[in-house]
């Protein structure tokens, strides 16, 4: 039953968006009653905690599933593929997941909670940039730094791009291919390669919705 009402909540968040999320539209989806979100969870709020798990769990099978090659920086880029795919295709959830879009009261605020989609997210991509660093094509760094990097910039990138202000036409060639161009070459790769990792990461044509 807690499943049941987990994947109805996610249905209802990507078929009417926040504003149309409640007990009541959750519970018909899940063909039971408004009693049965209490009786397994004790409160609503508790239910959009079991959401978000399950949307940070759905983007880290999305980061999983990039393709992989010998070239770290080019699976980076095609892990930035998937995490934007998935945030685009997901906009409401997406929103939910880091509390840019509140779903009633419900926020993650401590650190218990918030390492939980960070790690997820981050321990993807922080291996192939560590890849990276170890062949030499960037300055070694703290992993945790590396990886909080390329999550602030993509993030930041996501969220307009989700909210209209870029759109992803022509935003990633002429935007988001820039922006990890310019991380990479910072970070110490030679220019030609980098702009060789990300175009080719970027036409990887992967991203799980």
């Amino acid at each position: 039953m807690r499943e049941r009402l987990v994947t109805a909540a996610v249905a209802v968040i990507a078929e009417h968006g926040v504003g149309g999320f409640s007990a009541r539209r959750v519970t018909r989806a899940a063909n039971t009653s408004t009693m049965a979100v209490y009786t397994q969870f004790g409160s609503m709020e508790s239910l959009v905690e079991a959401v978000i798990d399950v949307a940070f769990s759905r983007m880290e099978r999305a980061l999983a599933e990039a393709p992989a090659t010998d070239d770290p920086l080019r699976d980076v880029s095609a892990q930035t593929l998937a995490y934007l795919n998935f945030a685009t295709h997901n906009r409401d959830l997406y929103g939910v997941m880091f509390g840019t879009i509140p779903l009633g009261p419900y926020r993650r605020t401590t650190p218990s909670q918030l390492r939980t989609g960070r790690t997820q997210t981050l321990d993807r991509v922080g291996a192939n940039l560590a890849r990276a660093a170890d062949e030499g094509r960037i300055a070694p760094r703290p992993i945790t730094d590396l990886a909080f990097m390329w999550w602030s910039t993509i993030h930041g990138y996501a969220l307009l791009e989700t909210t209209g202000h870029i759109r992803a036409t022509p935003g990633r060639n002429r935007i988001l291919a820039a922006l990890l161009e310019t991380m990479f070459i910072g970070l110490g790769d030679r220019p030609a390669e980098a702009n060789d990792s990300v175009t080719r990461g970027l036409n990887s044509g992967h991203g799980r919705a």
